[in-house]
């Protein structure tokens, strides 16, 4: 019987060592991943509706303005659905590596080649029945998603090169590429003044979900979220990630393959990313332009941190954050406020949330005991 095999009962023998004081400490500890980014939500809040002031704004009716754009209304629901979609996706490309301890931040890269390969795809498959031509898309946004990401993890597992910092990189080479192919070789001669690639034609457009304008974007990451969940919490391979994630040497000496375990998150994630820009081309733009550029990706690392990398809790964040979005236009006309004025809020959210990690676990009521 392999070793991953027997992880399972491994887990129940040691469970079955914690000493009674300590087996409250999963509920305190679910408790702290829930507290900490409410806490550092809050302490966000705090710090922005200082900088209002600061601009002679109301605090209080930025507020107002924020659900009323987010949550107001049935438009103004659909309109943070419809932004909340990709941004599941782009999520997970940071939650699912994080399972194993990495911090990949480049899931930008894979959202634009991602939605690169399924226009091109798109384009290419004229006369293809829809179903088998939308199916090529995914297939193909997943697969260079996949790739492009699983390339950072085989940098950090083969040749020891920090993953943060390849991913961001390649990120930014994904960015140039990107405005290579759709501004030259790839670019539609009809396009004129907004460089893109050729249509992809109203039958392999995804439509919308019936009743709504919500393209079905919003189920697929929907369903990746609460997949996912389920791999990482109930399942064998699951527990050999999250065994790798808490100590790689013990992972390696107890027979677990944890460099391509590594691979795997990795590719994984980028394709939820690549999935996310194939999306965004199928449902939204019908090509591939400089639109696709929106930092969903970017806005995914947020996401990930505010839900403590859990992908079950990246849906109510995601639905914060497109939210947030969705209101900009809103707050923008009614208070005379910049666009950037929204991006300031989410750069104070993103702040609290790294300095909440720092103090995370260090109050001793939160710890089992015996530990520091």
């Amino acid at each position: 019987m392999s070793v991953v095999a027997l992880l399972p009962e491994t887990a129940r023998r040691e469970e079955a060592n914690v000493p009674p004081s300590d087996r409250f400490y999963p509920v305190r500890h679910a408790l702290e991943g829930l507290a900490v980014p409410l806490v550092a939500l809050l302490v966000a809040a705090a710090a922005f509706c200082v900088f209002l002031l600061a601009l002679g704004s109301s605090p209080l009716e930025f507020l107002h303005l924020l659900w009323r754009g987010a949550f107001g209304s049935w438009f103004s629901l659909q309109n943070t659905l419809q932004r909340a979609a990709p941004l599941m996706l782009t999520a997970l490309c940071v939650a699912l590596p994080a399972q194993l301890g990495l911090i990949v931040i480049g899931g930008e890269g894979a959202v634009v080649l991602g939605g690169l390969a399924a226009a091109v795809a798109g384009a290419a498959l004229s006369g293809v029945p829809p179903v088998l031509a939308i199916a090529a898309m995914g297939v193909a946004g997943g697969a260079v998603g996949a790739a492009w990401i699983g390339l950072t993890g085989w940098l950090r597992a083969y040749r020891g090169i920090n993953e943060t910092i390849a991913s961001l990189l390649l990120a930014y080479v994904a960015v140039a590429l990107f405005n290579h192919f759709v501004e030259g070789p790839l670019r539609d001669p009809a396009s004129l003044n907004k460089p893109s690639t050729r249509p992809i034609g109203d039958a392999f457009m995804l439509g919308s979900l019936p009743g709504t304008s919500i393209h079905p974007g919003l189920i697929l990451g929907t369903v990746a979220c609460i997949g996912f969940w389920i791999f990482v919490q109930r399942t064998v391979p699951g527990f050999a990630w999250r065994i790798t994630g808490g100590n790689l040497r013990a992972a390696q000496l107890q027979g677990l393959p944890a460099r391509r375990l590594i691979v795997i998150a990795c590719a994984l994630g980028g394709a939820c990313a690549g999935l996310a820009g194939m999306a965004e081309v199928a449902a939204v733009h019908g090509n591939a332009n400089a639109s696709l550029i929106a930092g969903y990706g970017y806005t995914g690392i947020l996401i990930a941190f505010l839900a403590r990398q859990n992908p079950l809790a990246i849906i109510p964040m995601a639905l914060l954050l497109g939210g947030i979005a969705a209101a900009g236009g809103l707050i923008q006309r009614r208070l005379g406020l910049p666009d950037a004025t929204v991006l300031v809020l989410q750069g104070m959210i993103f702040v609290s949330i790294l300095a909440s990690e720092t103090i995370y676990g260090r109050f001793r009521w939160f710890q089992p005991r015996g530990t520091a």
